[in-house]
């Protein structure tokens, strides 16, 4: 049993919901964004094997994802906290481009 935490591969199948409005694929990339670190491998690796994306091109999807109410109502406490982190990256971006600190 020992180490068998970390060898479990990530698996998103189990996370779709019927009844929600997000289709399933965006409840797998918020089920994917709620609890990858918690398995073995790289994210983008992971985004590539259940997806077939690019990370930029996840990135994307969620990013627009992460702005819908139905999000929103599917997982709110995770859609608020990622909203948070892309807000504070984009600051930080702006302050290094403005050459200050944030």
């Amino acid at each position: 049993m020992a180490g068998s935490a970390g060898a479990r591969e990530f698996s998103v199948d189990d996370a779709v919901d019927p009844e929600s409005p997000l289709s399933e694929r965006d409840q797998q990339m918020l089920s994917l964004e709620r609890s990858w670190w918690k398995y073995a491998g790289a994210k983008e690796q992971a985004i590539r094997d259940l997806f077939g994306l690019s990370a930029t091109s996840y990135y994307q999807i969620l990013n627009a994802l992460i702005d819908t109410e139905e999000a929103l109502a599917h997982d709110p406490m995770l859609v608020k906290r990622l909203r948070r982190l892309r807000t504070t990256r984009q600051r930080a971006r702006t302050a290094r481009r403005m050459g200050t600190d944030a």
